[in-house]
């Protein structure tokens, strides 16, 4: 039996991680559980799946808690209840879900204590993709993605070799926006952005899907995944979201991996790699779909996305700055402070005001976020 822990249990990777559990209960253990401020869901998990240790945001949240848990749960809050779960329990691995740069810290000190990560944060690598994989290295641990686009290059990758890659291509559904002209963008509503086409996700990374952030962090991503340049990494938009991603190689020969639009596909193999076991999930009936679509990337329709890769190039606290401006950027967006395109204004006057600092250690890089979500909040339009 696998012991696994989840920093972010609540969230859209969390729960359907515990779906995964709830179907193979002769398979895991849930050790510990993150949940921030849903209150009712985690004393639920905690009902259900039994951990030991969950953490939650405040101390008065996790006083509400305790009182309605079992008494031999323990019950944590803040940083330091983070850091607990990723770190201090017999888990064998740590799902790394939770949103935005908050991640870094405790997904490091998991592979400190010699845990395994199925990594769905995407921040941890865009912030700090030099730190944690000499970690990964120097630890022996296993780096596992669970994003599906991540997930697909891995399984791609099964049985051949790096130095063979001639390219990489992560799939992009286009989001919430994708046949909208830029001139059609004036004006959409935060309800119109929520409304993904295809994938079932949080409100943070729907958004970034619409402006194709989402899409920018899992390019730098994949460089510090799979050891690639830039140069290697293309995108393209597939609106049906049935190829995940697909590599070729030097030879020309192509190897994509397919499914249905279902993040329980890629979460379980991160769980159970480097087997592979049924899933609670639908087949792909590629005769039923009939089509599928592909369309080349506009930089130009999609700014962020452009500014991604020149983000990555740049290196050092760049990319850390780049997510830290968009996700204030989300967030003003989100309660109606500013309109969908200025998310991307916000970003391009973060950046072209930031001073780039190279190979920084995680001091400078708390820094280098905190100085952007400053900047990012005091910009007025």
């Amino acid at each position: 039996m696998k012991k696994i822990a989840i920093l972010g249990s609540t969230g859209s990777i969390g729960t359907q991680t515990l779906d995964i559990v709830k179907h193979s209960p002769d398979m895991f253990q849930v050790e510990a559980i993150s949940a921030g401020y849903n209150r009712d869901r985690v004393i639920e998990q905690a009902h259900q799946f039994q951990p030991k240790l969950v953490s939650v945001a405040t101390k008065e949240l996790a006083d509400e808690v305790a009182s309605q848990i079992p008494s031999h749960i323990k019950v944590l809050y803040g940083e330091e209840g983070l850091l607990e779960v990723a770190a201090a329990t017999d888990a064998d691995l740590l799902v790394s879900a939770l949103v935005g740069s908050q991640g870094l810290k405790p997904t490091l000190a998991a592979i400190e204590a010699g845990k395994h990560i199925g990594l769905a944060n995407k921040e941890t690598l865009v912030s700090a993709g030099h730190i944690v994989t000499e970690a990964v290295a120097r630890k022996g641990v296993a780096l596992l993605p669970i994003d599906s686009e991540h997930s697909a290059i891995f399984q791609c990758l099964n049985g051949e070799k790096n130095a063979q890659i001639a390219q990489i291509t992560l799939t992009a559904s286009g989001g919430s926006f994708r046949d909208r002209t830029r001139a059609e963008l004036e004006g959409v509503t935060v309800e119109q952005a929520l409304q993904h086409p295809n994938w079932s996700m949080g409100a943070k990374i729907t958004i970034d899907s619409a402006t194709m952030v989402n899409k920018g962090l899992e390019v730098i991503e994949a460089h510090w995944l799979f050891g690639l340049s830039y140069e290697d990494i293309q995108v393209v938009i597939h609106p049906e979201s049935v190829i995940h991603s697909y590599i070729e190689f030097v030879d020309h020969s192509v190897i994509a991996q397919l499914g249905n639009p279902d993040m329980r596909v890629p979460i379980q193999y991160a769980l159970t790699y480097p087997d592979r076991f049924p899933t609670p999930t639908s087949r792909l009936n590629l005769a039923a779909i009939g089509k599928l679509h592909f369309r080349e990337m506009d930089y130009t329709r999609f700014p962020c996305l452009r500014m991604a890769f020149e983000s990555g190039k740049q290196g050092g606290t760049t990319p850390t700055v780049y997510n830290a401006a968009n996700e204030m950027a989300v967030a003003r967006f989100l309660k109606g402070e500013i309109t969908f395109l200025q998310i991307e204004d916000i970003i391009a006057a973060v950046l072209d005001k930031h001073e780039s600092y190279a190979n920084p250690l995680i001091d400078l890089i708390h820094e280098q976020d905190q100085w952007a979500r400053a900047f990012a909040s005091s910009i007025r339009f």
